[in-house]
Formats: structure tokens, sequence, C-alpha cells
């Protein structure tokens, strides 16, 4: 996971050349690059140069883990199971490049969108049609509310990732998951973006990526989208 968050920004093969520390630049042995072990028996240093490893690497790891334990606690032993799972990864991967870049890249969004109308329309429960739409509204809803802001606020409100990265979520999820994932999104964007200004993280004006809480709204929809989209309509239609 880590080497996608950091190679994938730049155009680097994910593949090759082999894991090196990045303070060091000495290779790293396949032994001491299984994920949360080896920093464990390293007790978080590089074994070359003695240096601690960023603290990052493994939080992604351990995350990462826990959220494959959660997709197969929520969907059991199943092919869309593993299908949801590697969706989970992209979503973190997403969320932590945009944070650290303010980019979601191309180069994962769009064949997330072929992939995910061929697994929405062969292995998961969502339907070529549903898939379809869902590509449709997710991506147009989004290029709607880019056009539009400029007239508005007086500045883009959304960035072409966005845009695509939503579109792959409903590829894979369809409509209705891709309509959640943007009101959770913007609810949590609106709620964490007040406290980052009350606490001045950040200043007022200054550029929030939308992607982790497009990420978030999309795991949320993934895991809980169908009993949410019920609940809606039996309470409020």
């Amino acid at each position: 996971m880590t080497v996608c968050v950091y190679r994938v920004p730049q155009g680097l093969s994910i593949v090759a050349p082999r894991s090196a520390c990045p303070q060091c630049d000495k290779q790293i042995s396949w032994y001491d690059n299984v994920p949360l072990f080896s920093f464990l028996w390293l007790k978080g240093q590089c074994r070359a140069c003695e240096l601690g490893i960023p603290r990052r690497y493994p939080i992604i790891e351990l995350i990462n883990g826990l959220g494959y334990l959660l997709v197969v606690w929520r969907f059991g032993f199943t092919w869309p199971t593993v299908v949801y799972a590697g969706l989970f990864s992209v979503f973190w991967v997403v969320t932590w490049i945009d944070w650290d870049h303010k980019i979601i890249p191309d180069v994962i969004t769009l064949p997330g969108i072929i992939i995910g109308f061929l697994c929405g329309a062969l292995l998961l429960p969502t339907g070529w049609l549903n898939s379809l739409l869902g590509i449709l509204v997710g991506g147009g809803t989004l290029l709607g509310l880019a056009w539009i802001s400029p007239y508005i606020f007086g500045k883009e409100g959304m960035g072409g990732g966005d845009i695509k990265f939503l579109a792959m979520v409903g590829a894979f999820l369809g409509w209705q998951q891709a309509f959640i994932t943007l009101m959770v999104a913007s609810v949590f964007g609106a709620v964490i973006g007040v406290g980052l200004l009350v606490f001045k993280v950040v200043q007022k004006g200054q550029y929030i990526p939308f992607g982790p809480y497009l990420a978030l709204g999309a795991l949320i929809a993934m895991l809980w989208g169908t009993d949410i989209w019920q609940w809606y309509f039996r309470g409020f239609l």
C-alpha cells in the first residue's frame, strides 16, 4: 500500500525497482518488507542506516488490513468480498495521495471505471445498467457542480480527479451508492472543514482536498449503502 501511495503520484512503477529506504536509498530485502511484521521486527528502524521508518507506513498497512477484516465481516467469504476488499485499498490509497498531493491520479480512476463496470456487470449485485447509471450519475453530478461553481462561488469547486473518482465509485456500486457517497462526503467535508478552520489548522480560502471525504463516503456506501437507501425511503418518502 505504501508503495502505491509513494510511487503512483510520481508516475513510477509499483512493481520495479524493489523498495528502498527513502533515507539511505538501500534496497530493502523481502524479509524486511513484510507489512507491519518487519516494522516491529526492526523496531521501527532501517536495517542499513538505522534511521527511523516513518510511522505513517505501518499505520497505512494496519488500517488497510483492518479494512479487509471489516469487508469480510460485512460480506462474508464471497467473490464480491474480493472486489470490495480491493476497492477498500483503492479508497485508502486515494485518501493519502489526495491529502499529500491534492490530486487523484487518472491511472487509478480511468481504469477503475472500466474495471468497475465489468465487475458491476459480472461479479457484483450492482448489474450492468445500474453500473452504467452510476458512472453517469456519479461523474455527471460532480461535473455539473464543477461547471456552476465558478458562477456561484467565484472559484472552481470540484477537480477533475474528484469527478472521475465518483464515476468509478458509481461503476462499482451503482447510482444510488454514488449519490450516498456524495451526500456523506459533503456532510463530513463541511463538518471537518469547519473544525479545521476553527482550530486554525487551515486558513480561510485554503484548498482542502475533497478526495478523502469522497473515499469515506464511498466506504460507507459500499458497506451500508443499501440499508441507508432503504431507511431514507421508509423514513422520508
